[in-house]
């Protein structure tokens, strides 16, 4: 199913909805269309410009107070889908927590890391410190543009300049598509 990209005013990633939701929010008058298709799409009586990428033409405040739940894939995809301890990426990934829970560490954005299985191992349930161990960049929240690579399927590549402006180099899921 072809995905449309949705940008705020602003022109900030906000989203991807369907085609046909997009097509919706054009017709009704609240968005336009920033980017279209080579093909059209076709009704029985007419023909429209297939929207690729749409912008509101409100803005719509976005509420950043408010952190996304943490998930097993915007976490390995944050991190690169590698161990934030080796840098290996050829090995069976797993979470751990920088600071242990029975130490006192939460499950938040900024204590939970990707780890390789010898790497988690060796930590064990002790601080870095203690097993001379160093992060290769300190955990933080994803950028939102994070959550709209791991929506979308693949990552069209007339998408890129939207994304990359925001936080959004590199890909989550390595799909780039035409």
């Amino acid at each position: 199913m072809q995905q449309v990209l949705v940008l705020n005013a602003s022109y900030e990633p906000l989203n991807v909805c369907s085609v046909r939701r997009a097509y919706v929010l054009v017709f009704k008058g609240k968005a336009e269309v920033v980017e279209e298709l080579d093909e059209p799409l076709r009704s029985a009586t007419d023909t429209y410009a297939w929207p690729h990428v749409i912008r509101l033409l409100n803005y719509v405040r976005v509420p950043r107070i408010i952190q996304r739940k943490i998930s097993r894939r915007a976490l390995f995809a944050r991190d690169g889908w590698r161990c934030v301890y080796c840098g290996d990426t050829s090995g069976r990934l797993t979470l751990d927590h920088v600071v242990p829970r029975s130490k006192g560490g939460d499950s938040v954005w900024e204590n939970v890391v990707t780890s390789c299985a010898p790497c988690n191992l060796r930590k064990g349930d002790r601080l870095l410190h203690e097993v001379s161990m160093t992060l290769h960049s300190p955990p933080r929240p994803p950028a939102p543009v994070l959550f709209i690579r791991l929506a979308a399927h693949t990552i069209p590549t007339r998408w890129q300049p939207y994304l990359d402006n925001f936080g959004g180099t590199g890909t989550a899921t390595g799909a780039v598509a035409a």
